[in-house]
């Protein structure tokens, strides 16, 4: 076996070198004698850690096959192709991270916690999600033995703060935009608070008048999400195609550029920290302060998680009304409420019910 490290010196002193990774260490002494035993005890504690390394990789090989040769190329490739849709886009995006280009070429069970928190370093926020969850799936798939990096020493995640459009932003928008299509798609983003992707994805059968209903299924997580509309929500619809997509030209268009484009008009305008996102967080902030129900706020963002409903509304500047007042409004039929079925799961089962 080829020795790991090798000897030499500079001006009195005497320096090893690792032959694989070209990394220098002084050995601090100018005796050759003494450099020379320093150097023997490092390439026989590089031998022996390599002939550990050979018999763990026999008995992994008897479990596993695979195990020993496995990288991370691999696993990755593996939940790529375990996702669909958006998602399954995301993780692509994912594998084209710069700061995880050095971990597809290294083996599972070789890598160490050092090369993670060089690439944690140099990585972003995304980086830091997506190399999380690969480290997890690898460990639910017991292609990791142990964790890499103990929980406590992965960095917290921070994301950038988020923030929900203002009516004053929504309508400057509205007002300089020319295109229709355009123009009703962020219309009905303040009305309905979806997603992007799930409002382009909106087909006319989604809508029953007859109920004054918008049904779809998330794109992200498959969940159903359903509203009720009234009257500003009914004269955008309106104006939408009566049979088929109600977008045809944005749900051709990709999400990052449907993006950009929005950013584009809010940049012209001098908007600024408001992405196409901040529709839903408008929505839910709305919601809250005019006290719509959780439960009904869960039900239309699509979203089984009431943390999730909170999270997007927490920075409503809620007014809780006297309860009495509340009572009086409610029985005198004057209170500023939508009014919706009480049980919005058999709402839900009707509407999929085939016909």
């Amino acid at each position: 076996m080829k020795p790991a490290f090798k000897l030499y010196r500079r001006k009195k002193i005497y320096y090893c070198e690792d032959i694989e990774s070209g990394q220098q260490e002084s050995l601090r002494t100018s005796d050759r004698d003494e450099a020379t035993r320093q150097l023997h005890a490092k390439n026989e504690a590089a031998k022996m850690g390599s002939s550990n390394m050979q018999i763990a990789r026999a008995y992994m090989g008897a479990a596993d096959p695979d195990m020993p040769l496995r990288t991370w190329q691999v696993v990755i490739k593996t939940v790529i192709d375990s996702k669909k849709g958006p998602n399954q886009t995301r993780w692509k995006n994912a594998e084209k991270d710069k700061a995880m280009a050095p971990l597809w070429k290294l083996r599972v069970v070789e890598t160490r916690a050092h090369q993670l928190l060089r690439m944690l370093q140099n990585g972003t926020v995304s980086t830091n999600v997506f190399l999380r969850r690969l480290h997890n799936f690898a460990q639910d798939m017991s292609w990791l033995p142990w964790p890499i990096l103990p929980k406590k020493l992965w960095p917290k995640v921070v994301y950038q703060e988020k923030r929900a459009i203002t009516k004053e932003e929504h309508l400057r928008i509205v007002a300089r935009e020319k295109n229709p299509e355009r123009r009703d798609f962020y219309e009905l983003a303040w009305c309905l608070g979806a997603s992007q992707t799930d409002l382009a994805f909106l087909h006319a059968e989604d809508i029953d008048w007859k109920e004054r209903t918008v049904f779809y299924r998330r794109k992200k997580n498959g969940r159903n999400a359903l509203q009720h509309f009234g009257g500003e929500t009914a004269a955008v619809l309106n104006r939408r195609p009566k049979v088929g997509p109600l977008f045809p030209y944005l749900i051709t268009v990709r999400e990052a550029d449907r993006a950009s484009e929005f950013k584009q008009r809010c940049t012209g305008l001098g908007i600024a920290g408001v992405t196409l996102h901040s529709y839903r967080y408008g929505w839910a902030e709305r919601a809250a302060e005019c006290g719509y129900p959780e439960r009904h706020s869960q039900s239309a963002l699509g979203h089984g998680s009431k943390a999730v409903a909170r999270a997007y509304a927490k920075k409503a500047k809620v007014k809780a009304p006297a309860l009495e007042d509340y009572e009086k409004a409610h029985h005198n039929g004057t209170e500023n409420v939508v009014q919706i079925p009480q049980d919005i799961d058999l709402e839900m089962q009707r509407l999929q019910a085939p016909h």
